[in-house]
């Protein structure tokens, strides 16, 4: 066995004991199958005895030719026992698989929602989320097959053995033994040689998804560039892969069904030629050889499933390793042990001295400090990755800065625990991302136990209610995936509208009124100027026109505060802000030009 396969093989155990914790809160479950599984087993072995007995009491040689009519009820009552036992084995034993499988894939799903945005920025999310599934059906079917094959197998293989030495004598035991155990080599051997292929299975299937996935979540821009067949082609691809490797699989399952079929048919032949000469020899009974026949038949049952039996637990095995190695994820940022609830007082917001990069060789912000009185507004303002969304990240502690520290009422936001932090904080991104699900749960998920009153109440400070009573199913309107069902603005009302229902005492509006035209934004900003009055609020902009009232504006430039002070007197120093205000007032000079030559060219 090479060491790859006997680190496959190492993998079931391993598996099965970080299973373990899952399993224990069952134990009397666990148990009562074990029990009921042994009695099955018991009852199924009674059957090839039952069996003999009928046939040498009709051996006109032995016994008065006569219907055993209460052998024949015990064969049946057997046969019905084995049936019965092994189906209330499955049914007490369900409950434990199927809360194994709820356990370990909520653990997982808790754990994803506990790593940090580095992760999830650098993994594919249908990936994950198929490894999740896979890991989660996993556990059933490791479970299932090892309880309900493997265990009884190796039940049943006991007690043959064991009948055939009381029955018969030692070869009969010896030969069945090395039958299975040449049987189980075989089959342990040959599908391992299997596994390989189903790995590069999983791998593409997983690929494949994940690219679908992707490639559906960005449906426009499919269609902006026109690249339907390139995805199409892209995905045929994996497609492909997956169809050699398939193939490559389930052509090697011959070899496997060949060898099993070879093993079994030489030991039942060996025992057959033994029992028939020992009734020849009248040291033997026709029953004995119909015995020893019904016996290694009725285990060759199970074990022709085990080739199948084998492959369904690796593959198990190997589902579950994904699963727990996004378990074993490393969660980059952690709550401090007993870390404290935030607690709020006037939401004073400090960056002291504050450097960050999210990769060693690329700085993203050089000791940036301000401070954000409470109830006051700071903004930022730079071009396009100086920082500024950066800053965001860092607050809600997506990332925990590489040095100085950020505080809140003089906390460190690292040692509160994030559940709180970030209750403290709302947010109105840029880009807004909306549940597939209706406008009134996507506007309550800012506050999930708010009345319909505060929903809509919300609604009307966004101004969306009246836009939401216009369609024809009102709050009830499905918004698509990703919110696509709805225009950017009205997109970015919903999301203002969530954060006004949170009611946090820190405001962000990362270009918040980016997505809105030119009236709207201006109806929004004096309602956003209204709920940012008595909050502690964070603008990021990217016109400068939105923040002209702010009481103190950062310019970022590389990381680095480049210029700070009121718009007035950033106008008045003649820097970086002054030129970019310039050229912004510019380009809306040139686009009102624009519009009103439009205008007079109208019949």
């Amino acid at each position: 066995m090479t060491a790859t396969t006997a680190q496959a093989s190492a993998s079931i155990p391993a598996t099965l004991r970080r299973l373990a914790p899952y399993l224990r809160e069952h134990g009397w479950r666990i148990g009562i199958s074990l029990s009921l599984l042994i009695a099955a087993k018991v009852a199924t072995i009674g059957v090839p005895l039952s069996l003999k007995a009928i046939v040498d009491h009709l051996d006109p040689r032995i016994a008065v030719l006569a219907v055993p009519i209460a052998l024949i009820a015990a064969y049946g009552v057997l046969r019905l026992a084995g049936t019965l036992f092994g189906q209330l084995r499955d049914t007490i034993f369900e409950r434990v698989a199927q809360r194994a499988m709820r356990a370990s894939g909520l653990d997982a799903f808790r754990h994803l929602h506990a790593l940090s945005l580095r992760f999830h920025l650098e993994r594919h999310t249908g990936g994950v989320g198929r490894d999740v599934s896979r890991g989660t059906r996993g556990v059933y079917n490791l479970l299932g097959w090892v309880v309900f094959n493997i265990v009884p197998t190796v039940v049943e293989i006991g007690l043959v053995t064991a009948l055939l030495l009381r029955e018969l004598d030692w070869r009969y035991a010896v030969v069945t033994l090395v039958t299975m155990a040449i049987y189980i080599a075989a089959t342990i051997w040959i599908s391992e040689w299997r596994t390989a292929g189903v790995r590069a299975m999983n791998e593409v299937e997983s690929l494949s998804n994940a690219r679908a996935v992707d490639s559906l979540l960005n449906y426009e821009t499919v269609k902006y560039f026109g690249n339907e067949d390139f995805e199409a082609r892209r995905y045929d691809a994996d497609l492909r892969r997956y169809e050699d490797a398939a193939v490559k699989t389930e052509n090697s399952l011959a070899v496997l069904n060949g060898a099993q079929a070879l093993v079994i048919a030489a030991g039942l032949t060996a025992l057959m030629a033994m029992a028939a000469a020992g009734v020849v020899a009248r040291q033997l009974t026709v029953g004995d050889l119909v015995l020893v026949n019904t016996l290694l038949l009725q285990l060759s049952i199970p074990l022709n499933m085990l080739g199948f039996t084998y492959r369904q637990i690796k593959q198990g095995a190997i589902d579950m390793e994904r699963m727990f190695a996004l378990l074993d994820a490393n969660a980059e940022v952690r709550d401090a042990p007993a870390a404290p609830l935030l607690r709020i007082g006037g939401a004073r917001v400090r960056f002291e001295h504050v450097s960050f990069a999210y990769d060693p060789q690329r700085q993203i912000l050089h000791d940036v400090d301000f401070t954000i009185a409470p109830g006051r507004t700071l903004a930022v303002v730079g071009t396009t990755g100086a920082g500024k969304s950066t800053l965001s990240r860092l607050l809600f502690r997506f990332y925990d800065a590489s040095t100085g520290r950020i505080t809140i009422d003089g906390q460190d936001i690292r040692d509160v625990t994030q559940q709180s932090l970030r209750a403290a904080i709302g947010i109105v991104p840029q880009d807004t991302v909306l549940f597939n699900d209706s406008i009134y749960y996507n506007i309550a998920y800012g506050r999930p136990d708010a009345t319909r009153a505060e929903v809509e109440a919300a609604a009307r400070t966004a101004h969306i209610h009246d836009f939401v009573l216009s369609l024809p199913q009102g709050y009830a309107t499905q918004v698509g995936e990703r919110g696509l069902k709805l225009s950017g603005g009205e997109k970015q009302r919903v999301a203002i509208a969530r954060t006004v229902l949170k009611n946090p005492a820190i405001l962000v509006f990362d270009e918040a009124t980016s997505a809105l035209d030119t009236r709207t934004e201006k109806i929004i900003q004096a309602e956003l100027a209204e709920i940012a009055r008595a909050r502690t609020t964070l603008i990021i902009a990217h016109r400068l026109s939105t923040i002209v009232d702010a009481d103190e504006i950062l310019v970022l430039e590389h990381g680095c505060i480049a210029e700070r002070g009121s718009h007035a007197g950033l106008l008045a120093h003649g820097g970086r802000y002054a030129a970019l205000w310039a050229l912004q007032q510019q380009a809306r000079l040139a686009a009102r030009v624009g519009t009103e030559s439009t205008a007079e060219t109208l019949p």
